[in-house]
């Protein structure tokens, strides 16, 4: 009796152990990775001056970047220069559990789908899907502050922050370092003009762009739209005066106009419906899914 009760004490005491080191590593290894960024004397900070001279109030760009929670996010790049869209699983998407859900999803909402088919063309099953693919309704919509996101993949413009971070990570990227300096060139100058349309969008819809949540590449809300397509193509679904791509109404009011934008018409075909899809994300993967499942949910 002594030692059976013994034994599970001590697997508790293991694991416990093993938990902290694990805590411990952590704290330690996000310390050495700040504390080497922090001897440049640069990463955000060159960003903010960027944004200064680009015209945004000096002030208030100097309180947001003092924050706590605003912070130059290695991992959060490393992410990014790792993904591999390919190696998604989009077919998970069209099993019998999601396809019942996104039935579900337009009867829950079926008053705004039918709205937003009428007033843009758009068929309500793709509108539909592309939710479900994005966000699965919304349930994920990313867990990473895109500001930290599109911040630091602009510092990369920096080639002493560019260098740090590559001697950190450069172990998890098939790429070789003269292809990561063009890549890092490249998307630093994307997550610069995707951060300017993060800020342009707070302001303009009243919120703080330092608690705006995103994927790992600084997409936002239920529709997964870049900042600067929030800027340009979101819409208020429920007339309230306010967008907010965290609802359902405004996300599917949105993605409508978007694929209107993009060459959307009614009973647009296939082929051309392909290439209007995949505008927003550019993926035949990820096309030939949304088109799958909207035939479904046809049926």
């Amino acid at each position: 009796m002594k030692n059976s009760l013994f034994l599970p004490n001590f697997l508790i005491f293991l694991l416990s152990a093993v938990c902290i080191i694990q805590v411990s590593f952590l704290i330690n290894t996000n310390y050495i990775y700040a504390k080497s960024f922090a001897k440049t004397k640069k990463t955000l900070s060159i960003v903010e001056k960027q944004l200064v001279n680009d015209g945004f109030n000096k002030a208030y760009i100097t309180k947001l970047y003092k924050r706590k929670n605003v912070y130059f996010d290695p991992l959060g790049v490393s992410l990014f220069f790792r993904h591999n869209e390919t190696k998604l699983n989009y077919d998970q998407f069209k099993s019998k559990k999601s396809i019942k859900k996104a039935r579900q999803y337009m009867i829950s909402h079926k008053n705004v789908l039918n709205s937003a088919e009428k007033e843009f063309g758009v068929d309500k099953t793709v509108i539909t899907a592309i939710i479900l693919v994005e966000t699965r309704f919304g349930t994920y919509t990313g867990d990473r502050l895109i500001i930290n996101t599109l911040s630091s993949m602009a510092s990369l413009a920096d080639p002493e922050t560019r260098n740090i971070l590559w001697e950190k990570y450069s172990d998890s990227s098939k790429n070789s370092k003269k292809k990561f300096d063009k890549w890092s060139e490249k998307k630093s100058k994307w997550a610069y003009s995707e951060l300017k349309g993060l800020l342009v969008f707070a302001k303009r819809e009243n919120v703080d762009p330092a608690n705006i949540i995103g994927s790992y590449a600084g997409a936002m809300g239920i529709c997964q739209f870049m900042p600067t397509n929030a800027v340009h193509l979101s819409k208020d679904g429920n007339n309230d005066g306010i967008i907010d791509l965290f609802t359902h109404d405004d996300a599917i009011y949105s993605i409508a106009n978007y694929l209107k934008k993009s060459g959307w018409y009614t009973n647009i075909d296939k082929k051309k419906a392909f290439k209007v899809i995949y505008s927003y994300n550019h993926s035949s993967y990820y096309v030939n899914i949304i088109l799958d499942i909207s035939e479904i949910l046809q049926k």
